[in-house]
């Protein structure tokens, strides 16, 4: 069975994860953990995705950290495919995949008998053209009067993924959001904890970690990873404070208003998590600020192992 630990930024998804994986290693259950983070995929990008460093990792494997460059472009497909892969072989070898992160769609497509359609490269071609000519917003704007389920799940900043939710939906003559229904078929048993906060408790701490990114050395971070070509990559130099950062490096902003547009952005982000996370009716959720959060999550896990049953997809 696969487990799975979700919820929005800011709610500690990374954290109980170890705490899980102990408290299974403590009862003779080994547990691995696989990164459901997409940004968390870059090597070197790991202050502004909070990622856990090799001594953070108290010993407990973890696997698809550190596995692009900066130039490459991350795909959901791919993930797929070596995600799967990876958990295949953690339960070859009779133990639990930690599956941890809050990336929406690569969280679903993993779990979940979500499959990808072709390319058409005039198709695609039409539709950047259409945006180098109108701009995101009115691509946002196409992609929700035809399918406003994938245009709330995307976003209407994310220009590369919006372009291929329209291609896909004039290649298939079906909505891009078919896909998203395959989540009522599960790729192997699992079960999902999601951690839920308080929009008035998540903010702050969403704030706070904004500030922190810079206080610990975004900039210099960035700046490494811009002699390394990040602004050459299409995913990595669009990532949440990876953008402002080389806005403020290259002069077009001072640093407070760089925070202040990665703060809003990182905020707006996690609404879009929330609202994705409690469409989907297999998450059984936890209070984030629970003192006794991993203990319940733990008996999650151990009666979802004793009676064997993984979710049978979304109600």
């Amino acid at each position: 069975m696969i487990v799975a630990v979700v919820g929005a930024t800011g709610t500690g998804k990374s954290e109980l994860g170890l705490a899980l994986a102990e408290r299974l290693a403590a009862r003779g259950v080994r547990a691995e953990i696989v990164n459901g983070d997409a940004m968390q995929l870059y090597r070197g990008m790991d202050i502004g995705t909070a990622k856990l460093l090799p001594p953070e990792r108290r010993g407990i494997p973890h696997h698809l950290l550190d596995v692009l460059d900066v130039t490459d472009e991350a795909s959901v497909a791919r993930y797929q495919r070596d995600a799967r892969l990876v958990i295949e072989g953690i339960l070859a070898r009779g133990a639990v995949p930690l599956l941890v992160g809050g990336s929406m769609l690569y969280v679903a497509a993993v779990l979940t008998d979500f499959r990808f359609p072709g390319t058409d490269a005039e198709i695609r071609g039409r539709w950047e053209a259409l945006h180098v000519e109108r701009g995101t917003t009115e691509l946002h704007l196409e992609l929700a009067r035809r399918d406003p389920a994938a245009a709330a799940a995307i976003g209407p900043h994310n220009a590369r993924r919006i372009i291929r939710a329209l291609e896909v939906i004039e290649l298939t003559g079906e909505p891009f959001s078919v896909g998203l229904a395959a989540r009522d078929s599960p790729w192997r048993p699992y079960r999902q904890l999601g951690l839920q906060l308080e929009r008035a408790a998540l903010t702050p701490r969403l704030d706070e970690r904004v500030e922190r990114m810079w206080r610990l050395g975004l900039i210099d971070e960035v700046r490494e990873l811009r002699d390394r070509g990040l602004e050459r990559g299409a995913t990595a130099s669009r990532a949440i404070g990876y953008a402002q950062a080389l806005a403020q490096l290259r002069g077009d902003c001072d640093e407070a208003a760089a925070i202040a547009e990665t703060a809003a952005l990182t905020r707006r982000y996690a609404r879009r998590q929330v609202s994705w996370f409690r469409r989907d009716g297999t998450i059984e959720w936890l209070d984030a600020l629970d003192p006794e959060l991993a203990q319940r999550a733990e008996e999650h896990v151990l009666a979802a192992l004793v009676a064997g049953d993984g979710a049978e997809g979304a109600p």
